[in-house]
């Protein structure tokens, strides 16, 4: 079957931004997974719409936590204010901004090359991107990160297309979006737009001058922008709030032992070639020929492409724990360096590594299919999960088409590595949901439990997190020092406790009812194997996590 390479990759940006919207929304907007760090933004969410202020942040302890900037806990309330406290609020500008970041990575390529075939398979790279993906099922900082650094390459790719003739509006770009990634993860958005601007007045291919990047407007801004929450907190609590915010930022982060930085330098190596695999072995073909003409082509994206990469894995290295969602910032800008690099190595007619890894990701697909009807089929199912089990097998089919007539291979493997979360939602639905939040807040009410009355929580804090969620801002829930939680026992006449706690307590001071039983990692192989027969419902109760609602006996 003949293809054209010219159409190969023009893709409609709108397309494959809706096409991950819907992939990944049902795994990003309920707790199928629950990452430990979102219970920072999700608590102090909730605490700032009971107090109204919101300014300041806490903890779900009710301890002031300043270590990161407010951007992150503004995107999680406006959520909540537009679906209400739950989590399809919590995470719902996290999705859209993982699905812009896609868009502005089209854009980006766009700018650079003029070329929709450079600009479509950089978007359906982005678009596959595992961490790019995860992050956006989190409410957490990455993704809005992310987002506004992408938003900002966009600006210094108009100064590198026209140079001191770049029309304003990419001015006002770079440095609204560079005040924005400040508000809301700090310093990693001065270090990367300070490296962006001292390369251009630098480098030695297209040299921007000074006159033509101070453009007062768009700086003081920006300046605004970036500084306005500091200012507030150092008015409200003092400068000791900076200790905290600091010693996130710097303190602990860095990294002082040589070993430990070489450790780090050589993990973000491996993990920046992996979130970019299969595409990057894609680009071993030609490859010392394509690095020379891309080059030549264009040094001065080439550069600052290479810049940001390296300055991403010293900041990396430079952890006391390295994680893989520090990549992300930089990962759109070196999507459009892999995507102009395949272009240009004439990567659309060698066909076979396509199709193999296409065919991978397409096995894997049909596994999770089969398992996931297994599963659903055996535990009972609602009519939603069997309608996004049979959109998934019309998607697996349109992308199997593709695979067998040979045609938009690109496409194919980037929607297959899409599809796998679409599908794995479906089966992790049954083993995660319905969380401990939703299972909470159907006892409360059940119950008939007073909400004026505190809450407090001993167990897991993240998932103290999706209680909290689960019962609203009409209930006060305080989570209790992990230490001495037993000494702080009589100010609350509830308390929610997790299993392992309870031998710990006087069960004679409470009535005590279970409230909540969820799936216990190590005992899934069991509970698979007891999927649909009779005994499974004992053998969850038994091997399950449990949380337990304690309410204080009335003195006689």
């Amino acid at each position: 079957m003949s293809f054209s390479p010219s159409k190969e990759y023009e893709i409609n940006p709108w397309v494959v931004m809706a096409v991950f919207a819907v992939l990944v929304g049902p795994f990003a907007l309920s707790f199928h997974m629950h990452y430990p760090d979102e219970m920072y933004y999700t608590d102090a969410a909730v605490k700032m719409l009971q107090t109204g202020d919101y300014l300041t942040t806490y903890l779900g302890s009710g301890e002031l936590r300043f270590k990161k900037p407010i951007g992150t806990y503004w995107a999680v309330i406006a959520g909540f204010k537009l679906f209400g406290v739950n989590a399809f609020g919590s995470r719902f500008f996290f999705l859209i901004a993982g699905v812009l970041t896609v868009g502005l990575t089209y854009w980006l390529g766009k700018i650079l090359f003029a070329d929709r075939k450079i600009a479509g398979l950089s978007a359906l790279i982005m678009a596959a991107n595992p961490v790019l993906i995860f992050s956006a099922t989190r409410s957490i900082p990455d993704v809005l990160l992310v987002l506004t650094m992408t938003a900002s390459a966009i600006g210094f790719a108009g100064l590198i297309r026209y140079g001191n003739d770049t029309p304003k509006k990419f001015l006002w770009i770079l440095y609204l979006s560079l005040g924005v990634a400040f508000e809301v993860k700090g310093l990693p958005a001065v270090a990367l737009g300070g490296l962006g601007l001292v390369y251009l007045l630098a480098n030695p291919w297209q040299r921007i001058s000074l006159k033509t990047l101070i453009h007062f407007p768009s700086l003081l801004v920006s300046l605004f922008i970036a500084l306005f929450w500091f200012v507030a907190m150092y008015q409200i609590h003092g400068p000791t709030y900076l200790d905290s915010f600091l010693e996130d930022q710097v303190g602990i982060r860095v990294a002082s032992r040589v070993l430990l930085i070489a450790q780090n330098g050589f993990l973000a190596l491996a993990l920046l070639i992996a979130i970019f695999t299969p595409w990057v072995f894609f680009a071993l073909p030609k490859a010392k020929e394509t690095l020379r003409n891309t080059w030549k082509e264009n040094p001065t994206f080439f550069g600052f492409a290479i810049l940001w990469g390296l300055a991403i894995l010293a900041m990396g290295a430079m952890t006391s724990k390295f994680y893989e969602r520090y990549l992300l910032p930089v990962a759109p800008v070196l999507a459009v360096w892999l995507g102009w690099f395949l272009v240009r190595a004439d990567f659309e007619i060698r066909r076979n590594g396509l199709k193999i890894a296409v065919a991978i990701f397409l096995s894997l697909n049909l596994i999770i299919l089969v398992f996931s009807f297994w599963l659903n089929l055996r535990l009972g199912s609602t009519l939603l999960i069997w309608a996004q089990l049979g959109l998934g097998i019309l998607i697996l089919i349109y992308l199997g088409r593709l695979f067998f007539i040979n045609q938009k291979f690109t496409k194919a493997l980037s929607y297959s590595m899409l599809l796998l979360f679409f599908l794995a939602s479906t089966a992790t639905y049954q083993i995660s949901l319905p969380d401990q939040g939703m299972q909470l807040k159907a006892f409360v009410m059940e119950q008939g439990i007073d909400p004026s009355e505190e809450i407090g929580f001993a167990g897991n804090l993240h998932v103290s997190s999706k209680i909290r969620i689960g019962l609203g801002t009409d209930f006060n829930l305080v989570d209790l020092p992990r230490t001495d939680w037993m000494n702080h026992l009589e100010s609350y006449p509830n308390l929610i406790l997790e299993d392992k706690l309870l031998v710990e307590v006087d069960i004679s001071a409470y009535d005590i009812k279970m409230a909540s039983v969820n799936w216990e990692s190590r005992a899934i192989p069991d509970l698979l194997r007891t999927a649909g027969k009779p005994e499974f419902d004992s053998l969850l109760e038994q091997k399950g996590k449990r949380y337990y609602w304690l309410r204080k006996k009335k003195v006689q």
